[in-house]
């Protein structure tokens, strides 16, 4: 895999999502590419949360169970993808219907994982 993935004590590498931490603009990219990268960190703190309709503390309590980890500015300000949004939005559902937070980021991450498993069986039936 060409992605990079979160380590926690209790996993391994592989036992997280991909994230953005140290995916910063290439010098050559353009605006547009840029917006069209779904890992691109584009949204604040604050537009993040009020896209998803949910608090900073919920966001940062999806970083402290390491379900997502957003970059970080030059100010030290966390900056969300699409991607993570996409987690964020899903861990949100999994809470809302009851779902502790670390069994909701446990199950996110299986999910990945075989969304990820998936795309690469299929790319390889598709090979000669």
């Amino acid at each position: 895999m060409d992605q990079t993935h979160q380590a926690s004590a209790t996993t391994s590498t592989r036992d997280r999502p991909r994230h953005t931490t140290d995916k910063p603009a290439a010098a050559g990219d353009s605006p547009e590419q840029r917006l069209d990268d779904e890992d691109y960190p584009a949204y604040s703190m604050g537009r993040a949360a009020a896209i998803l309709g949910v608090t900073p503390a919920f966001l940062r309590s999806l970083g402290a169970a390491k379900l997502i980890e957003p970059l970080r500015s030059e100010g030290g300000h966390r900056r969300f993808s699409r991607y993570q949004l996409r987690l964020a939005a899903r861990a949100r559902e999994l809470v809302d219907a009851g779902t502790p937070l670390e069994a909701a980021c446990r199950i996110i991450i299986l999910e990945d994982q075989l969304a990820e498993a998936l795309r690469i069986n299929e790319e390889l039936r598709r090979r000669p």
